[in-house]
């Protein structure tokens, strides 16, 4: 446990744990089933019905301070073997996807933490380390169930053929709720996690599109709303603490729901602005002007116009927040590396009047998305249709 873990002996929500100096690298091409591929590596706009003229292209970086335990049975089930059939096959023809009620789980894991990247909604869930000293505790699992539920909440609302007006912090409440069910008796599994995501909502307003970002944090997770043209931020979420290096979180024995202590805002944005979902691994060794600095110089590399303008028709923009989202966590890790850098984790132990220098070493977890115009809301009829649909259910109300 890390030496500034402090853990009531009765129910209280657990406090960071540090496990050794060891970083692992974890592959982020996975697959996600909401929508679309985590790592975009392809400019073309949606195939998919929408009704917004903007969506994500989508980029993730993660570096895992430790590999991730396997989720047990029955999230994941491997088949056992058989002496009497030592030529069969048959287990090999298997997914080994972990699954939760006949879905496979969105998002991948990266230590204990999770991250999910879609057309219009992105999470990242840190999950809180001290579990694995603890019986039955799984942290990894927990921030991924409860992702895992909220992005199906999304993706069932998209389904919707007259939605009203999203409400992310209900999805989260439902979502905790189903994660408290999947992983009580006779499967009990301990863990908290905190929770950020981000929506991309269109509204029409008098012939005018309205594309507004519900963003929602519970704990210390960050996300950036960053304007290249003007080199700016405009937006960012404030950290939810219960005291120093114990954030709110959900879980096992933790008061906070998100019902109770949730912060939904809405940002109005616009084509070409960037949005950063961040784990506390990043914000942790790295300020605010420094990931400004930092996403700037990854765009301005690769084209020294980028800032100005993100248009691009040969495929590159996916390729372009990959290397944002990468470029950051890499740089987060060279802080956390130092043992003589200065961090803001480092000033806010000062604060707190104890002794540390240099960076925390911790999971940094980053979903880079650009917001994108497509061409397909003129050249699609379907879509056209759903706009003029959404319009006239505007007007009506």
């Amino acid at each position: 446990m890390s030496r500034f873990t402090r853990v009531a002996s009765f129910c209280t929500p657990l406090s960071r744990s540090s496990h050794g100096p060891r970083l692992t690298c974890v592959a982020p091409w996975t697959a996600c089933n909401v929508g679309r591929w985590l790592s975009s590596t392809s400019a073309n706009p949606p195939s998919t019905s929408t009704t917004s003229p903007l969506y994500f292209e989508t980029g993730v970086g993660v570096i895992a301070k430790r590999s991730s335990r396997p989720f047990p049975p029955p999230f994941i089930s491997p088949p056992s073997g058989s002496f009497s059939e030592p030529l069969s096959t048959h287990n090999r023809s298997r997914d080994r996807r972990p699954s939760v009620n006949g879905e496979f789980l969105r998002g991948i894991t990266n230590g204990d933490d999770a991250v999910v990247a879609c057309e219009t909604f992105i999470g990242a869930n840190d999950g809180v380390g001290a579990w694995a000293s603890r019986p039955r505790g799984h942290a990894a699992l927990w921030s991924r169930l409860i992702l895992h539920f909220w992005a199906l909440e999304v993706e069932n609302y998209n389904k919707l053929e007259n939605p009203t007006e999203p409400d992310p912090v209900e999805w989260l409440q439902r979502a905790y709720e189903l994660t408290k069910t999947a992983t009580s008796n006779p499967t009990e599994w301990n863990g908290t996690t905190t929770a950020c995501g981000a929506l991309l909502y269109f509204s029409p307003n008098d012939g005018n599109t309205n594309n507004t970002l519900y963003v929602t944090n519970l704990g210390d997770g960050k996300v950036l709303v960053i304007r290249p043209r003007d080199k700016s931020v405009l937006y960012r979420t404030a950290e939810q603490w219960h005291w120093f290096d114990c954030p709110r979180q959900l879980g096992t024995n933790s008061p906070d729901t998100p019902r109770q202590n949730a912060v939904m805002e809405k940002v109005p944005v616009e084509d070409g602005d960037i949005v950063l979902a961040m784990s506390d691994g990043v914000m942790d060794n790295l300020w605010e002007h420094e990931v400004l600095e930092n996403v700037l110089n990854s765009l301005t590399k690769m084209d020294p116009d980028a800032t100005k303008t993100l248009e691009a028709s040969d495929g590159t923009l996916g390729n372009r927040m990959d290397i944002v989202a990468k470029d950051l966590v890499w740089a987060a890790k060279v802080i956390a590396q130092d043992p003589f850098a200065e961090s803001p984790f480092m000033e806010r132990a000062v604060d707190e009047g104890l002794a540390m220098e240099g960076g925390e070493t911790n999971s940094s977890t980053v979903n880079s998305i650009l917001i994108t115009l497509t061409s397909e809301l003129q050249a699609n009829p379907m879509i056209s249709a759903q706009s003029s649909l959404y319009a006239n259910a505007a007007q009506a109300e």
